[in-house]
């Protein structure tokens, strides 16, 4: 919108053309206004301030866990609750002394009470668990099936759906029957039209990982990320979290799609699910334009399903008691001091080696190293 009003269309016709007020349109006007494009932040922003003006200060709140813990060690009282530490303020000389109200709002706030309360934690932010991820310097796309649905008559309906991380970029393929070959046509044709992330990520089934009574398999879907130079994601197993937004996607399409028209065909049910994507990306045109920006398929590109192209398959899993991971059907040592914990394994197939890297969701910028192991993909030949 900003870029077709600096290039000399009205606020109105920019208006018309995606579908918004004037008003928004001139809201983000002003928020570029004497910047260039590349960088502005067109992030939503809360309306408000963003702290509360009688928000007692940060280092007003740190003095207060510091009085307290001394007060717990070396008061003569063995007093160290609101009151005690209120006391101890006044005794310091503070001009502007809180309450001692306000001292135990701080102390609930920052988790320093005795009482076995449940904190309530931060949470960490989208795609945490990836490097570049996080801060936005990248993009990924997640797929998933959704399955079980039958048109009355008794016609069976699959859909691969699709989402971005951070422009939101919807995408949903109503078929008959989603196979591996399917999914690869589908996700090509999606690249081509809106261009590559530098990750996908998929769940653990055998029509994006390949089969799993084989040792080492990589299918189809893999090999087409690798030439792409796109890092396919395996989310792990039976976790809640890492496949949340392509989950809500899910039920987002099925309440807006599936439950409010009666379909007849295939074919009618893929020309309303077409109207609503293009629909919900005309919504959403200012977020999918702020996103991490996408590479282009090369014109020179041609897939190769006998040879992997070499890159980087990362696996998200969970240690089990002997801080062990099973992937690729063998079973690795990583870290008998972690157990039970998530992991992310980064597979080399340059370097035919595997990398495992500690994640906690409560510290999301720690990820240190954990253990790296020798591991060789051996070439066979792919069968169509």
């Amino acid at each position: 919108m900003v870029e077709a009003v600096r290039r000399g269309a009205s606020i109105s016709a920019v208006a018309r053309r995606f579908s918004v007020s004037r008003t928004n349109v001139r809201r983000w006007v002003r928020r570029a206004q004497g910047q260039r494009l590349s960088r502005v932040d067109f992030r939503d922003r809360p309306s408000g301030r963003r702290r509360a003006i009688n928000r007692t200060a940060q280092a007003l709140e740190d003095r207060i866990l510091e009085l307290r813990r001394a007060l717990r060690q070396h008061s003569a009282l063995g007093e160290f609750g609101a009151e005690a530490i209120h006391f101890a303020l006044r005794a310091q000389g503070l001009q502007t002394l809180p309450s001692v109200r306000t001292i135990g709002r701080v102390l609930e706030r920052r988790g320093a009470l005795d009482g076995r309360q449940r904190r309530r934690r931060r949470a960490p932010p989208p795609g945490w668990y990836l490097p570049g991820l996080a801060s936005q310097h990248a993009e990924l796309d997640s797929f998933d099936v959704v399955e079980g649905l039958v048109i009355q008559g008794g016609l069976s309906v699959e859909v691969l759906t699709g989402i971005s991380l951070h422009g939101g970029l919807p995408q949903a393929w109503p078929r008959r029957k989603i196979t591996a070959k399917a999914v690869a046509s589908a996700l090509l044709g999606h690249w081509r039209q809106v261009g590559l992330p530098d990750y996908a990520q998929f769940d653990n089934d055998t029509v994006f990982q390949g089969p799993h009574q084989y040792r080492d398999t990589l299918g189809r879907v893999t090999r087409l990320c690798l030439s792409l130079n796109v890092v396919p994601v395996f989310a792990p197993p039976r976790e809640t979290g890492f496949q949340a937004a392509i989950e809500g996607f899910n039920g987002y399409w099925q309440a807006k799609v599936w439950q409010r028209f009666l379909f007849h065909s295939r074919t009618h049910l893929r020309r309303q699910s077409e109207r609503f994507i293009d629909a919900l990306r005309a919504r959403r045109a200012v977020r999918i334009d702020s996103a991490p920006a996408r590479s282009p398929i090369p014109n020179h590109w041609r897939l190769d399903l006998q040879r992997p192209a070499p890159g980087r398959i990362i696996y998200l899993r969970r240690t089990n008691d002997a801080g062990a991971v099973s992937l690729l059907g063998h079973r690795f040592p990583v870290d008998s001091n972690w157990p039970h914990r998530l992991v992310r394994a980064e597979l080399d197939l340059a370097q035919n080696r595997i990398e495992f890297f500690a994640l906690r969701r409560r510290q999301p910028e720690w990820q240190p190293l954990l253990a790296t192991v020798e591991h060789h993909i051996p070439e066979r030949r792919f069968k169509e």
